[in-house]
């Protein structure tokens, strides 16, 4: 495959993503708490002829951080400038994106946590008085220029708030929001949607439910799996039934509870090579030759969630439920 038509397969990939999306508030299903104080928020704001405050969205990978960030935008008729914490290097790459902006603009930052410490310097009086502090010159001859910013609202996202320092968290005076994992009837009525958008038509209630329970409770895992399984009816002339599903899932290694090998490797490793555990994450880590930053924000938040493991302050252990599991996979 040439580059061109690797590049073309992302941009592709990428499209189909972002037109999976919700478009509208009606659309975006669960959250109900964080949608009822963003309504209040931003209808204020609106009201005012201001830009809403910074707001804050932290949770488990894939819960909706992203999208409910541009939803924001569209209600506010706002332009959105995304980046990341690891794209911000240095202070200049801030600078710059500050002072591009325009009035009424929205700076979306997603994993903030990864924001080194003099970025954050920067980014303080910025967002509490909407001014850049820019030094000219080195040495004793330097000093420091203040230059206005147009009025903006910046929204970041973290998997890890924890690794956000204090002075700016406080600085999300329009709050700071943990997203909470969906239901399994919600992700369902978010596959249903999907599957508008994808096309797919005539498909039972049942096969979204069964997709749903297998979702790991994130509508983006919900909808990785719908387009697998689009994929394997497509490729064989086949109509998306639940007997399609089991083929799939099968491919896919992943089991009932949603469940697939990288899982059950972590499982098994606490269980049978360090005796149910406790055991660190750095040992851990090393022993599924996995970085440790997959393990805490991939593999545990749903495992945690689901009561397959526990975390004490001696490490990690598998929990009576992960020992069930794992007898019946041996069985």
């Amino acid at each position: 495959m040439s580059s061109s038509d690797l590049q073309n397969n992302i941009e592709k990939t990428n499209n189909l993503d972002n037109a999976l999306r919700p478009e509208s508030w009606d659309e975006y299903i669960g959250q109900k708490r964080i949608k009822d104080n963003l309504f209040i928020l931003l209808k204020a704001a609106i009201k005012r002829k201001q830009s809403p405050e910074h707001l804050l969205f932290y949770g488990p990978p894939g819960l909706g951080k992203t999208s409910i960030s541009f939803l924001i935008a569209k209600e506010l008729g706002s332009q959105i400038r995304v980046s990341s914490g690891p794209a911000i290097e240095k202070v200049g790459d801030l600078a710059s994106i500050l002072s591009n902006l325009q009035d009424g603009d929205i700076l979306f930052i997603d994993e903030i946590h990864r924001l080194n410490k003099n970025i954050e310097e920067v980014l303080y009086p910025a967002m509490e008085s909407g001014v850049l502090d820019i030094v000219v010159g080195k040495g004793p001859s330097a000093r420091v220029v203040q230059l206005s910013l147009p009025q903006f609202t910046l929204i970041a996202a973290t998997t890890q708030v924890s690794r956000i320092s204090a002075p700016l968290r406080s600085r999300f005076s329009g709050g700071v929001h943990r997203l909470e994992y969906y239901s399994n009837e919600e992700i369902a009525r978010i596959l249903q949607n999907s599957a508008q958008k994808l096309g797919l038509e005539h498909i039972e209630d049942s096969v979204f439910m069964e997709i749903a329970k297998r979702s790991r409770k994130t509508p983006r895992r919900a909808n990785y799996l719908l387009k697998r399984v689009r994929d394997f009816a497509e490729v064989h002339g086949r109509k998306i039934d639940k007997t399609v599903l089991e083929e799939v899932f099968s491919l896919l290694n992943i089991d009932e509870h949603g469940l697939d090998n990288s899982d059950l490797e972590l499982l098994k490793t606490i269980e049978f090579k360090y005796s149910g555990g406790p055991v660190g994450l750095k040992t851990l880590a090393a022993s599924l030759s996995e970085e440790e930053s997959t393990l805490e924000e991939v593999l545990e938040p749903y495992l945690l969630q689901e009561g397959f493991i526990e975390r004490t302050a001696r490490g990690r252990q598998t929990t009576a439920k992960a020992k069930r599991l794992l007898e019946s996979n041996l069985d």
